[in-house]
């Protein structure tokens, strides 16, 4: 399945962004990718630059980390929701009162390393565990429908994003 296969009916065009910057690639290759870059970059990021915003009211890089990181768990719930066909309305949910209790300024590298790879690797399993039935069917979350698939594409998308921010910057 590969992110031309999305109907444009399977997710809100808000998410239309995230979705169009993942190359064009099967969702498990582009969970993969998205492991490896977000490793290598955040490995490789300047532990000085780790607490700095680039502007007052703007996040730390740490936690625009830590939001990709809650952002993901979210997703990857709604997506484990809708394969198991579950009809429940999801709400939505404030990023800017997750980023202030999440404690992401008092995270090291290490720690948001080793919390990103448990939380990739169960995404990666969760999808890898779904056919292509599961992966079609959608349920309602923030008031809109979303496919299963199309939380797949908008995990990679939402990664990518950001990183993407906190190269132009945060460096």
């Amino acid at each position: 399945m590969l992110s031309s296969d999305l109907l444009p009916s399977e997710y809100h065009p808000y998410y239309a962004g995230y979705i169009n910057i993942v190359d064009d690639v099967h969702l498990m290759s582009a969970l993969q990718k998205g492991r490896d870059v977000f490793l290598d970059f955040v490995s490789t990021f300047p532990e000085s630059r780790l607490h700095y915003a680039y502007a007052d009211g703007k996040w730390t890089a740490a936690e625009v980390l830590v939001h990709i990181l809650d952002a993901e768990r979210v997703f990857q719930y709604r997506a484990f929701r809708f394969a198991r066909n579950d009809k429940t309305a999801l709400p939505g949910f404030e990023q800017d009162d997750y980023v202030l209790e999440s404690k992401a300024n008092d995270k090291s590298k290490e720690e948001i390393l080793q919390e990103f790879t448990g939380i990739r690797d169960s995404t990666w399993a969760l999808f890898a565990s779904l056919n292509e039935n599961e992966l079609k069917r959608e349920g309602s979350a923030s008031g809109s429908l979303m496919s299963v698939r199309a939380l797949g594409f908008v995990i990679c998308g939402h990664q990518k994003h950001h990183l993407g921010i906190l190269r132009e910057r945060y460096l």
